[in-house]
């Protein structure tokens, strides 16, 4: 059986390996390095402090899971979580 951390690290490494395919597949002028693969997001573009930012803190964005800066998967807006985490707290501790 395989363990839980190797399970995720074969995920993500046959992820990259089909969003790569998926761009190399396309006509040279058409690649944007960024896009979808089987619903999951990916970006292997040089990152940009913007782009940073936007991924890690985005109060505009509702999304506590945003897209990736660089690689294949999520980012945490903790913009958005932390005061979603506080609130929870705030809550359960008045019960």
């Amino acid at each position: 059986m395989m363990k839980p951390g190797r399970l995720i690290r074969t995920a993500v490494l046959l992820l990259a390996a089909a969003a790569l395919a998926q761009e190399l597949g396309k006509p040279e002028a058409e690649r944007s390095w960024h896009g979808r693969v089987l619903g999951v997001p990916y970006d292997f573009r040089w990152p940009t402090w913007q782009r940073i930012r936007d991924a890690y803190w985005n109060p505009a964005d509702q999304r506590i899971l945003t897209d990736r800066v660089v690689g294949v998967g999520w980012s945490v807006n903790f913009a958005q979580l932390i005061p979603r985490l506080r609130e929870a707290y705030v809550t359960l501790s008045h019960r």
